[in-house]
């Protein structure tokens, strides 16, 4: 305890710094991941992924499936039939185009979107900011047991920030990491929402509402 508390106040500097730069560099990847996760949701509107069918349910209980991959934004896109879309009694609420309402949904993990990978470089320059200055402080000359506790933290904060480099590196398009579902399985799962459908009074939940006992 005496030999610490004789180390120079430029190495617990060093330290400290290192130390809350890592944890700024964790918040804001936190930070903008949350933020992203938010936007898309509120982007949604409500629509449910449903990973059996590899198909979105609106509000309305109506099911939007694949339409195509986007091998450069790395999304699948998914719209809904414009015969329903166009007939549903909220679509001025839900969509302005013709042909459909379209979700996308993206097939690789955070952070492989523009946005993401801007705010995760950000982090990890952060990063690298609390790896240097330990480093530059063991460089400048102090004794050969604050080199230790100076290169020690290096290491430390090298290791904790090996998690924020791990998915930077945009992901290569790989066509058989995305799979739609066979044209039998789809048409399995039409028939039984369709039947589902079938079984109600209305096919717009919002038309199901209107109808129940009481509602006007």
């Amino acid at each position: 305890m005496d030999q610490l508390g004789s180390f120079a106040p430029q190495t617990w500097f060093a330290v400290g710094y290192a130390v809350v730069l890592i944890m700024v560099a964790y918040g804001i990847d936190t930070m903008s991941k949350r933020a992203a996760r938010n936007v898309e949701q509120q982007r949604r509107g409500g629509f449910v992924y449903h990973a059996d069918h590899d198909a979105w349910q609106c509000p309305e209980d109506q099911w939007l499936w694949p339409q195509s991959f986007d091998p450069d934004n790395r999304v699948m896109r998914y719209r809904g039939k414009p015969s329903v879309c166009n007939a549903c009694p909220v679509r001025d609420s839900c969509t302005t185009s013709d042909s459909g309402r379209e979700v996308q949904r993206p097939v690789d993990p955070w952070p492989n979107s523009e946005s993401a990978r801007f705010h995760r470089g950000i982090a990890c320059t952060v990063a690298v900011l609390a790896i240097v200055w330990p480093v530059a402080a063991a460089l400048s000359g102090p004794p050969t047991m604050e080199v230790a506790i100076l290169v020690g933290t290096a290491v430390l904060v090298i290791l904790a920030s090996l998690p924020l480099w791990s998915h930077l590196r945009r992901s290569q398009v790989d066509p058989d990491g995305v799979l739609f579902a066979a044209a039998d399985d789809n048409d399995d799962a039409r028939t039984q929402a369709a039947l589902a459908h079938r079984a109600r009074r209305t096919t717009y939940r919002s038309d199901a509402r209107r109808d129940r006992p009481g509602r006007s």
